[in-house]
């Protein structure tokens, strides 16, 4: 089959574009909305808590460790750790293209091998590896009139909020930047425990051995000739400033007991005190939402206003929720741009053809086949696993220009051959095609030649040209699909034959603005080539020297 019949068949023609655009709202409505290409390779983040050691005492007691025993895990490309006082961060970053899954496995493998390594206060809060998404989709503060304390609402959101949010699909992690979690702090007094002789390890020791979750069991289990069984209770851990108060650190043969509370100040407070918040000069609490990596930003984004709206409705009185950062403004935004300018586009080319080809049926066809090069686009993308962002919308924007290119070419050659007296537009469109049908190959060979090899480029520069190079090329190619099936069987069927008696009619007011346009660029068409000729005929040594000058730069250093 040649591309002629594509011609004698326009409804074959037809199907194969409506199936592209079904192909491509599938793909548009199925693919992530993200704000930029996932360029970030994997990043595994490892963390730590060492409660009371200085920034130096973490460096050499946790992160050493835990470098030494990370570094060289399976597609590693670098690593970078950050030690403060009481925590510690160790950031592995692995080549691009890698696995996230495997390599949060991987380090947490190494991990667990230098657990051992780590001091027992450590392992105690626990060590977490997790896979961290550089971009944010979320950001929103918990913020009251005054009548809670960042305390308070540094818990309830740990409690009541983020728990909820985590649990929404595609949420890679909420975070706040608050470390005021409740805790139960105990001040000690040196001077006491001078006089007792004792030391902090000694504190430490017996909140260890009587802050305790136990099992007691139970009396009579299965044994013979007993009727009941009872069941022991245990109160377990201490909850109260109090009970914490109570426990002994020390006794003699008299009896006589040392409290904590006769060595320290107990109160309910703040696990730290390093970060502090205020919006409006109130107490106010921010949280972080962020992706997994190909999930989609725009859903993640209405669950989460939904899940914080229903929220909102539990919440205590004088407690809002308020959004400071939404990626999808920008998506938005973006999405705006790409609309209007596709109508702007189009508009323009209804103008340029109607204006130089002065027939209404011409125009009708570019605006038919430019928006199924556009929207066959999306399934493509969403084949090879790419997302909606600010760099394909950037992409799309300029194919808009080049895909009308093709569908004019193909107008223009058919209104030519009704000019030149063709009697048939089936026959106009088969000599037409049968001209141009090369060209148009050959220029959609030479631009996908220029822009799919970048889609070999490697790391992260070249997901940049590949997410760029790739739309582009789709696009060009579904062009030219359109131009040799679509394009020339409307024309076939949409273009009429010239009247030839069309002048000796009446003329309407378009038509008489037509011709008076023709006569105008008739005119100025002429002067400017009898201008040309005379300016280059007058100034020939000038003429010759530029020529001499633009050869010497395309020529090769």
């Amino acid at each position: 089959m040649t591309f002629t019949n594509f011609i004698k068949r326009p409804v074959l023609s037809t199907v194969i574009s409506i199936l592209i655009v079904l192909l491509g709202f599938i793909g548009l409505v199925s693919l992530p909305i993200e704000q930029y290409p996932n360029i970030a390779p994997p990043n595994i983040v490892v963390m730590g808590s060492y409660p009371g050691a200085d920034a130096e005492t973490v460096k050499n007691a946790v992160v050493t460790p835990l470098e030494e025993s990370i570094n060289g895990v399976e597609g590693m490309d670098y690593i970078t750790s950050t030690a403060s006082p009481g925590s510690a961060m160790i950031q592995v970053m692995f080549r691009q293209g890698m696995n996230p899954d495997m390599c949060a496995v991987n380090v947490q493998n190494r991990v667990s091998q230098a657990t051992a390594l780590l001091p027992s206060e450590v392992n105690q809060i626990g060590v977490r590896v997790v896979k961290r998404q550089s971009s944010q989709v979320l950001m929103y503060s918990l913020t009251s009139d005054g009548r809670y304390d960042d305390e308070f609402l540094t818990n309830y959101n740990a409690i009541n909020i983020v728990p909820a949010l985590k649990r929404i699909e595609g949420v890679g992690d909420a975070s706040g930047f608050s470390s005021k979690t409740y805790a139960m702090r105990i001040w000690l007094k040196p001077d006491v425990m001078k006089q007792h002789s004792l030391i902090p390890s000694d504190i430490t020791a017996a909140l260890a051995e009587q802050n305790i979750e136990a099992a007691p069991g139970k009396f009579g289990e299965q044994a013979p000739n007993v009727a009941y069984e009872y069941s022991m209770r245990y109160t377990g851990r201490f909850r109260t400033a109090e009970e914490f108060g109570n426990i002994i650190i020390k006794s003699d043969a008299n009896g006589q007991t040392l409290k904590l509370k006769d060595l320290a100040k107990i109160e309910l407070g703040g696990e730290g005190y390093s970060v502090s918040m205020k919006n409006n000069g109130v107490p106010s609490v921010m949280t972080m939402v962020q992706q997994v990596a190909g999930s989609n930003a725009n859903e993640i984004a209405k669950q989460v206003k939904a899940e914080l709206e229903s929220q909102t409705k539990l919440m205590p009185p004088g407690m809002e929720v308020k959004i400071n950062y939404d990626v999808t403004e920008f998506l938005y935004a973006s999405i705006e741009e790409v609309v209007f300018t596709l109508f702007m586009t189009l508009a323009l080319v209804f103008f340029v053809v109607y204006i130089f080809l002065q027939d209404m049926r011409s125009t009708l066809i570019p605006l038919i086949a430019v928006p199924v090069s556009l929207v066959g686009t999306f399934f493509f993308l969403n084949v090879m696993g790419f997302s909606i962002n600010l760099l394909v919308l950037s992409a799309l924007l300029l194919a808009i220009a080049i895909v009308v290119d093709d569908a004019i070419v193909v107008v223009e050659a058919v209104h030519a051959k009704l000019d030149q007296g063709y009697k048939s537009s089936l026959t106009a469109s088969i000599d037409a095609m049968n001209e141009i049908s090369g060209a148009i190959i050959s220029i959609t060979l030479v631009m996908a030649a220029v822009f799919v090899p970048v889609s070999f480029i490697g790391g992260t520069s070249g997901t940049f040209y590949r997410e760029f190079g790739v739309t582009m090329a789709i696009s060009i190619i579904i062009s030219a699909v359109n131009a040799l099936t679509l394009s020339p069987a409307l024309c076939a069927v949409f273009l009429k034959p010239h009247d030839k008696d069309g002048h000796e009619k009446k003329m309407s007011r378009v038509d008489r603005f037509h011709q008076s346009f023709n006569v105008a660029f008739e005119t100025t068409t002429a002067n400017t080539v009898v201008f040309s000729r005379n300016w280059c005929a007058s100034h020939w040594p000038l003429s010759v020297q530029s020529l001499w000058v633009s050869s010497c730069w395309l020529l090769p250093s």
